[in-house]
């Protein structure tokens, strides 16, 4: 069984309106709407996070450093 912690959360009123109706419509809680989109925000980080790691090895380079490589070069 899952914990489940309470937490308050604060929404511009159109924002809860929306959230009040799609859940009605969905059969779903609010809750349960936050939740699994927490998720989904969380497990894209957890791409990034493996991303940046898979990277960390490259070569880092400048953005003045690359502005002027592509003026050098002839692409700007």
């Amino acid at each position: 069984m899952e914990t489940q912690k309470r937490a308050t959360v604060y929404f511009d009123a159109e924002v809860h309106q929306a959230l009040r109706l799609k859940a009605a419509a969905s059969h779903r809680s609010i809750s349960e709407m936050v939740n699994e989109a927490v998720k989904v925000i969380l497990a894209e980080d957890a791409e990034d996070l493996s991303a940046f790691e898979e990277r960390k090895g490259e070569r880092s380079i400048s953005f003045e450093s690359f502005v002027q490589d592509l003026r050098q070069r002839g692409r700007i």
